[in-house]
């Protein structure tokens, strides 16, 4: 009777220790890779052994290491409150339409230089890794420009610190090309420094410089090059500059003629080709043809008008195109092919909370996560 008492302690200590009863916890494991990241906070208070498998370093690891079949895009959405200037950041998942409030970022609650204004970072992301970086900024007492550099891992749902820029910046762009991300402009004087961030040695080198700074930023990465725009300005009496940077040649080029001047809008790049949503009138689409020079209008309509401005823009891997407006009302919209080189975009609104009324964006990325 009491070898039996003891036998069966035994298996019930087993079964309380294993992630998942009946599993061997190599498969426990394998299920837990499928859990959404918002949830993964959660899921820590399940059981020690959850805790303990979904904080280890071997798991994080793998979470980063999954094949893109158990990814799914979210959308990361970097906004402000009109009222407190208070940053936040927060994440759509398109398929559930819901949404998560991010951790706060490090830089949100540091007194030495808040308040912060909120269109002075750039941001930029590894998508495929789950990784995000907000680089720079502005004090708005002085309007000094900002070194800082934070990630955001969606493995771990946390924000850490990172080597801080060598040069401050603020109202710059930055891309991320082949998992490296690199900062243009918008240092102290009129020079276009550029300098890259390895996140794996958490180290900046220079970079080619820019020919010359810009006054104002749009960046879009398309494969290997990274094309920045200072964007048409009033009074409009001159044509907008823009520069190409290749990242095999470490070099800048001058950007086509009809690629600079038709760029009226903000960029996203979808399914590898370049799209830009214009800022005046009903919003339309046109995608960028690099053989001709020109861009192209997307039929189907212009961004929904009950998503206000202003607007954050991205787009995805798979086609879509996301449109985050004032209050995080976003509208998808998804970019088909029609007959011969014709294209259209059908859009569908996800409406943000009542609580997000006061928030505008002034950033947008994709995760795969």
């Amino acid at each position: 009777m009491k070898e039996r008492l003891e036998k069966a302690t035994e298996e019930e200590e087993e079964e309380e220790a294993a992630m998942i009863p009946g599993l061997p916890d190599e498969v426990a494991e394998l299920c837990l890779l499928h859990l959404p990241f918002p949830y993964q906070t959660l899921a820590r208070s399940v059981s020690a052994a959850w805790n303990r498998v979904l904080s280890s370093a071997s798991f994080l690891r793998a979470k980063a290491a999954a094949s893109p079949s158990l990814a799914a895009p979210y959308v990361f959405v970097f906004a402000f409150d009109r009222s407190s200037l208070r940053l936040q950041w927060q994440a759509l998942d398109p398929g559930s339409k819901r949404w998560f409030v991010l951790p706060p970022m490090p830089v949100a609650g540091d007194g030495e230089v808040s308040p912060l204004c909120p269109p002075a970072f750039a941001c930029a992301a590894v998508a495929d890794r789950g990784e995000l970086y907000v680089l720079g900024g502005m004090r708005a007492a002085d309007q000094s420009p900002l070194r800082t550099l934070f990630s955001y891992r969606a493995a771990s749902n946390s924000w850490a610190p990172a080597a801080p820029m060598p040069t401050p910046r603020s109202f710059f762009a930055a891309g991320a090309i082949g998992g490296k991300i690199y900062a243009a402009g918008g240092g102290d004087g009129e020079a276009g420094e550029v300098e890259c961030y390895d996140p794996t040695a958490d180290s900046w080198r220079p970079a080619a410089g820019m020919r010359r700074g810009m006054a104002r930023y749009d960046a879009a990465v398309v494969g290997r090059r990274m094309y920045v725009t200072e964007g048409w300005a009033w009074p409009f009496d001159a044509s907008p500059r823009g520069g190409v940077y290749d990242a095999d040649r470490d070099a800048w080029e001058e950007m086509a003629v009809g690629l600079r001047e038709g760029w009226t809008g903000a960029s996203a790049v979808a399914g590898g080709r370049l799209y830009v949503v214009a800022e005046y009138g009903d919003s339309k689409v046109k995608r960028y043809d690099e053989g001709r020079d020109t861009w192209k209008s997307v039929s189907g309509g212009g961004v929904p008008p009950e998503v206000g401005r202003p607007f954050a823009v991205v787009g995805d891997g798979d086609g879509r195109i996301y449109v985050a407006g004032s209050g995080l009302d976003v509208a998808v919209g998804k970019v088909e092919k029609g007959e011969g080189e014709e294209e259209r975009v059908e859009w569908e609104v996800v409406k943000g909370p009542p609580a997000f009324a006061d928030l505008a964006p002034c950033n947008a990325q994709v995760l795969y996560v």
